[in-house]
């Protein structure tokens, strides 16, 4: 039986205790509660559900992650990179981009970022613990991430472009920001082929909630998270 999590309490099941099949099936239930979502990133636990249905908490093996001193752009990014005045920027469009990540894709018409996810998300922003990188072309976003930063781990959500390539960019940027200020893992949660293509890894859920242990209890400087203009790197270097 799958445990049911009632909106009183707080505990979950220890991650390792995971469903296979659905792989990495934890608990349903519970609330998204600015206490209850950073307790469940703290143990490696995500909330992720269709609209209309219970919530519903996860775990799997294997984790796709990244390490953001490893990440490097392909040539074509590069050249990308180059070919227009591109902007970055930190927790300064943070709504926009949960909104834009919410909206419905031409491959995926329906999206599990519904309206709980998006106030429980803008919710933990408010608070300072969920954060957003965002690109710029001629003064409108066309591209960005989001996530939840649990020490030196920052657990990716989604991201999203409206300009080819915008996403991209702004997960390498993101990346050299991260590796920059001390960040040591990147949380990508469920491999598919788009992070395969960016340079995820697969490690297996012990490892990484492991590494999660040894890493959320880290502090940052909390200057990282500023609202703020980044220099725009071309750079494929750390």
């Amino acid at each position: 039986m799958v445990p049911y999590l009632t909106p009183v309490n707080d505990g979950f099941p220890d991650p390792r205790q995971a469903m296979d099949e659905p792989n990495g099936l934890l608990a349903v239930g519970g609330d998204l509660s600015p206490a209850r979502l950073i307790s469940a990133y703290r143990q490696g636990i995500f909330p992720w559900f269709n609209e209309g249905d219970p919530i519903i908490w996860w775990a799997p093996t294997p984790r796709a992650v990244f390490f953001p001193d490893k990440v490097k752009p392909s040539r074509s990014l590069i050249k990308l990179a180059k070919k227009y005045p591109w902007r970055v920027s930190v927790n300064r469009a943070f709504d926009q981009v949960i909104s834009h990540c919410a909206a419905p894709r031409a491959n995926e018409p329906d999206t599990w970022i519904n309206s709980q996810m998006i106030e429980a998300y803008q919710s933990l922003h408010r608070i300072g613990k969920a954060h957003s990188v965002e690109i710029w072309l001629n003064e409108k976003l066309v591209g960005g991430l989001y996530g939840v930063c649990v020490g030196k781990v920052f657990c990716g959500e989604s991201m999203f472009h409206t300009v080819s390539g915008a996403s991209k960019l702004a997960f390498w940027q993101a990346s050299r920001l991260f590796s920059h200020c001390g960040i040591e893992l990147i949380d990508a949660q469920l491999e598919n082929s788009h992070l395969m293509s960016l340079g995820a890894e697969l490690m297996d859920r012990e490892a990484f909630l492991e590494s999660l242990e040894q890493w959320r209890d880290d502090e940052l400087n909390p200057q990282i998270w500023q609202a703020r203009w980044l220099e725009f790197q071309e750079s494929p270097y750390n």
